[in-house]
């Protein structure tokens, strides 16, 4: 496969999910994403895919120019390789969508990947579902959301974000003019943290989209839902 997209020029889509090549696979795919100039999207969920081969993508997006969708959904990169693709990220310049669900990604991950969104100016959405960011992850994108101006989609489902977490990404939202979906499901946010989304929602007039279902929020009396309330009226100008 590796060897016919070094010379075929027509094909823009391969979906190889929930095979197993593994990090050989992925390293002989990469060595072809250097040459090809027409694939533009890349599917490789579900491939046993580690750092190694985390790694080789990565160098390989420092010179491919045609690559906009990279889904590698439910693998294993680690923090490791989620370094090596965010140092990617600063120099590519095409890269559109990049999917890391499930990838055992923890905050070292994240932070790499933040310091990346402060620099990339093409990633319009990316995808951290089911990983273990924790709150010090999401600090760490708050601050990238803070300059980011490209960024529309950020999915955090699932990655153990608190209070903290969430408040920190409500004060970068008061700020950031480009994010429309923000996914939270799954989370442990509370009263705090929602109030705190709820405040921020009250100045951002960008965000179409979040979702904070299976979190820790609680019914905290009729303050909160007036917070809420009012925040909802303010965004559709009643």
């Amino acid at each position: 496969m590796s060897e016919a997209l070094k010379t075929n020029t027509s094909l823009i889509t391969l979906n190889l999910q929930s095979n197993s090549i593994e990090d050989n696979g992925a390293q002989a795919l990469t060595e072809a994403l250097k040459a090809n100039s027409t694939l533009t999207t890349l599917y490789l969920q579900h491939n046993s895919i580690g750092f190694d081969g985390a790694l080789a993508l990565a160098e390989a997006l420092k010179t491919n120019s045609t690559l906009t969708t990279l889904d590698l959904q439910n693998n294993s990169t680690g923090d490791n390789g989620a370094q090596e693709l965010a140092e990617a990220l600063k120099t590519n310049a095409t890269l559109i969508t990049l999917d890391l669900w499930r990838n055992s990604i923890r905050s070292n991950g994240a932070q790499a990947l933040a310091a990346a969104l402060k620099i990339n100016v093409t990633l319009t959405a990316l995808y951290l579902q089911n990983n273990l960011i924790g709150d010090s992850g999401a600090l760490a994108l708050s601050e990238a959301l803070k300059t980011n101006s490209v960024l529309s989609t950020l999915d955090l489902w699932g990655n153990s974000i608190g209070d903290n977490g969430a408040q920190a990404l409500a004060e970068a939202l008061k700020t950031n003019s480009t994010l429309k979906i923000l996914d939270l499901q799954k989370n442990t946010i509370g009263d705090n943290g929602a109030l705190a989304l709820a405040e921020a929602l009250k100045i951002n007039s960008t965000l179409a989209n979040l979702n904070l279902w299976h979190n820790s929020i609680r019914d905290n009396g009729a303050w909160l839902q007036h917070q809420v309330s009012q925040a909802i009226a303010l965004r559709i100008g009643l």
